[in-house]
């Protein structure tokens, strides 16, 4: 906590998630959008479907974006991960940067590093679809349905190009959340090195993320710089934005020096502060950023730097009929050491959102079964009818508590 104190005294703040009792939840920073002033007029439209724009600036052409892009060593290429229009962008973009650079690596923030033999694998032909993401152990790292990936898996697939795992285990994250990352032994840390310090503004800009996603039962606006729970949130998602930057940063060592593209969520990328801030201190600083931006956001969140370049998304596209007739409560979760899954993340509008299941929060029975696997959670609700209730035990600090989750009627 040494650097993250002095960082803090020096600028005014720090990030989040070591030391004893911490929260060890990373919070996924894609779904979080920077507040703007009321007065700002929503209906204008700075990024127009189909269009690229760079902030701050005005509209550029897909040429010229892919071009710059193309002579850099690395590439972001940001998300939100169950937005299948972001997915079809990435898609699109990719296949638009390996035609300008066929010498490619793609880094996956869904994968954690001791699952990169499946990747490997999967790209040589040796594995089948399911089989490949039962060895990569998709549904207790990731939980996100997987057919919003595959279109990209496939594209690797396809073209040989390899896939990397960016990302550390969810063990890991735990021991560091309640040791702190110096008091995890060197041989433990998968390699991780210390962060970089964070940025002023960097802490600036995760204070507020924080404060709407709080956990600890304040109010909206309590959380304070020094709060001890939001200095080890800045911590453990440094170390999530160190894992991803050094695994890029080593993929660039492989022959023919390949563009490394990198897809993780948003809040990685923007303004540059985790992924790229950690890059550069590993003596990376040509970093391309690249984002999808849903049209109708306000135009206030397109500030110079955000991005090198962002592309206009339909907000509201239509799922495809295979994904909108599931059902989904709407969280992304990983099991916990005794039992129960923890919720890593709440989409918002989600069933989940509306029944008031908080991040952070334990699972322990779903209809009145006790939840001891992934499965569990994911078989349930797939099971679960449309305009029916399910009933749900949540453990949250030393409480628990009785919710009910309502699955709308299907429309018509």
């Amino acid at each position: 906590m040494k650097i993250i104190r002095n960082a803090f005294f020096a600028l005014v703040g720090a990030l989040s998630a070591m030391t004893i009792t911490a929260v060890s939840v990373p919070l996924n920073l894609a779904l979080a959008e920077t507040k703007v002033d009321n007065k700002e007029r929503e209906s204008v439209d700075c990024a127009p479907v189909g269009n690229w724009v760079v902030p701050g600036g005005g509209k550029i052409t897909e040429s010229e974006v892919i071009s710059k892009a193309a002579k850099r060593p690395v590439v972001l290429l940001g998300e939100m991960h169950d937005n299948a229009e972001h997915h079809r962008w990435q898609l699109q973009t990719l296949a638009a940067l390996h035609a300008a650079r066929p010498e490619m690596v793609i880094g996956f923030e869904m994968f954690p590093r001791r699952v990169q033999k499946a990747l490997d694998q999967w790209v040589a032909g040796d594995l089948t679809e399911a089989q490949f993401l039962a060895a990569a152990d998709w549904g207790t790292v990731w939980s996100t349905d997987a057919n919003l990936y595959l279109p990209l898996f496939h594209f690797a697939r396809m073209n040989r190009i390899p896939m990397v795992a960016l990302n550390i285990d969810t063990r890991l994250r735990r021991t560091v959340a309640s040791k702190g990352f110096a008091g995890v032994a060197e041989k433990e840390r998968e390699g991780v090195t210390q962060p970089a310090a964070p940025s002023a503004a960097y802490l600036g800009y995760l204070l507020p993320i924080y404060g709407e996603h709080d956990r600890s039962g304040k109010k909206r606006g309590d959380t304070q710089p020094d709060d001890p729970d939001f200095l080890r949130f800045v911590e453990g998602q440094q170390l999530w934005d160190r894992a991803m930057a050094q695994a890029i940063h080593s993929a660039l060592e492989r022959p023919g020096r390949p563009l490394v593209v990198g897809i993780m969520g948003s809040g990685h990328i923007k303004h540059g502060y985790g992924v790229p801030h950690q890059l550069k201190d590993l003596g990376v600083g040509d970093v391309g950023t690249l984002l999808p931006w849903n049209s109708g956001t306000v135009c206030g969140q397109i500030a110079t730097g955000i991005a090198d370049a962002v592309f206009g998304i339909a907000s509201l596209s239509p799922a495809t009929p295979e994904l909108s007739s599931r059902p989904r409560l709407g969280i992304r979760f990983e099991m916990a050491q005794d039992g129960g899954a923890r919720v890593l993340q709440v989409e918002k509008g989600s069933i989940a959102e509306t029944a008031g299941i908080r991040d952070a929060d334990i699972i322990v029975e779903a209809a009145g079964v006790p939840v001891k696997r992934t499965e569990d959670i994911v078989e349930t609700v797939k099971r679960q009818p449309p305009g029916t209730w399910l009933p749900l035990t949540l453990k949250r600090g030393s409480d628990t508590s009785e919710i009910i989750a309502k699955f709308p009627a299907v429309r018509k």
